[in-house]
């Protein structure tokens, strides 16, 4: 029987390792943890969220990456079994309390007959080994080179994580709960600014301390996972348009949206921690707590992680891959996870997924499919393997998606109707590989 080594055990890799073996592929799992830790790893688990605790959006029919994780939950994903099983209240979106969510998964990999868990790094890459490479935005340096010399060059941008609050030293005098336009169950904690507030706390955040970065190659910045501090740069009022827009956040105190208003997210079951959302940041420790006790609700917060930025790795994919994330000149090696290009958690677990049926398809001598890029599984792959001067990394959305063969006006009848399309061929790819 033939073997596979997947490097990894991240969400791409856990993923990738799990859907094999339930097919019947032996796997080796090879994972840095616990013998190393990477400067964004804290735990001993697979799976370990680094970043946020949400898994966005869980909206089907009006957000790609709700329709995203449905047609995941059709193709029975383990990441996406793990996160329905030990979510927490956030309003439309799939927050999932992060330690629970990782022993989970951690729980189903040992557990599984046909899957070997290998503690270790990883420094090179064997080429006559089938092996799926999943091995994140943190990759090791010795690893990294192997790649880079496998696939001809390698590019990296900074992704930055936000900080984590003790909800008991949440001042809700100054806040109060509720989710945008009331849609939801008031999971969130509001905590508005007036203009003097604001502008207080944009002069602080524009003149604060930043730290110091090492050992990367460049100095881009994802707009999806943009530092605070940057954002706030580029005008006075980016961030009252971004993760502080007041918008639909009423105060019951005052009846009325207040001039700025900071979100904060369940990050456990129990709500004991709070994160604050969209405040990815690369301030000094002090510097956040300085700065963000401006913030008259966070005024004497006590910060249980500080917001944090680290490296992202990722290969020229339109150059090398095939859209079933095999390398055009070796189908024995794969990749699959943020390292492709894809962003997001979802995002990263769905194409571990899909190189694992593709993969295990091949090692069974079953006939060769893809999935149709109606679905939004078969546009990202699509998106990360097309031809792109300025390739850069994409989040599931509706914008990748063919149109429809005829119009639909209505914005959000037209993505229902792109819903509605996708998962009936989700439905079709799977009776399709269930059939032989």
């Amino acid at each position: 029987m033939q073997k596979v080594k997947v490097i990894g055990g991240g969400l791409a890799g856990a993923e990738a390792a799990y859907a094999l073996a339930k097919r019947g592929i032996k796997v080796e799992l090879y994972d840095i943890k616990p013998i190393k830790f990477t400067p964004a790893h804290h735990s001993e688990n697979y799976a370990e969220l680094v970043c946020s605790n949400s898994l966005k959006s869980n909206d089907i029919y009006g957000n790609a990456a709700g329709l995203l994780k449905e047609e995941m939950r059709l193709l029975d994903s383990l990441i996406i079994e793990a996160a329905d099983k030990n979510r927490v209240p956030a309003g439309n979106a799939l927050a999932v309390d992060r330690e629970k969510f990782s022993e989970y998964i951690t729980k189903k990999l040992r557990e599984q007959e046909n899957i070997t868990l290998i503690q270790g790094e990883v420094e090179e890459i064997n080429v006559d080994e089938y092996t799926i490479v999943a091995s994140g935005p943190l990759t090791t340096d010795k690893l990294s080179e192997n790649i880079r010399s496998m696939v001809g060059g390698g590019l990296y941008f900074y992704d930055a994580s936000a900080p984590i609050i003790d909800f008991e030293s949440i001042d809700m005098e100054h806040a109060f709960f509720g989710d945008r336009y009331d849609k939801g169950n008031g999971d969130h904690i509001n905590c508005p600014m007036t203009k003097d507030e604001y502008e207080e706390f944009m002069s602080a955040l524009i003149t604060a301390q930043r730290a110091e970065l090492h050992g990367f190659e460049n100095t881009s910045v994802f707009e999806g996972c943009m530092p605070v501090e940057v954002m706030a740069s580029r005008g006075k009022d980016t961030l009252r348009f971004g993760p502080l827009k007041p918008v639909g956040l009423t105060d019951p105190k005052t009846g009325r949206w207040a001039y700025a208003c900071l979100q904060l997210r369940k990050e456990d079951e129990n709500g004991t921690m709070y994160n604050m959302v969209g405040f990815q940041t690369n301030l000094l420790w002090g510097e956040q707590k300085k700065v963000f006790s401006i913030i008259p609700a966070l005024k004497n917060a006590e910060y249980l992680r500080y917001g944090v930025m680290h490296r992202n790795t990722f290969i020229n994919s339109p150059k090398v891959l095939t859209p079933c994330y095999s390398l055009k000149d070796n189908d024995k090696i794969y990749f699959a996870g943020q390292i492709t290009g894809v962003e997001g958690y979802v995002e990263s677990a769905a194409s571990g997924l899909m190189s694992a049926i593709y993969l295990s398809r091949k090692l069974q001598d079953k006939k060769s499919v893809t999935i149709s890029d109606n679905t939004v599984l078969g546009a990202l792959a699509k998106y990360v393997t097309t031809e792109n001067p300025s390739f850069q990394p994409m989040n599931a959305n509706f914008g990748i998606l063919p149109p429809l063969n005829r119009i639909i006006r209505d914005k959000t009848e037209r993505k229902k109707a792109q819903a509605e399309r996708s998962l009936s061929e989700v439905r079709e790819f799977i009776k399709e590989i269930n059939n032989d």
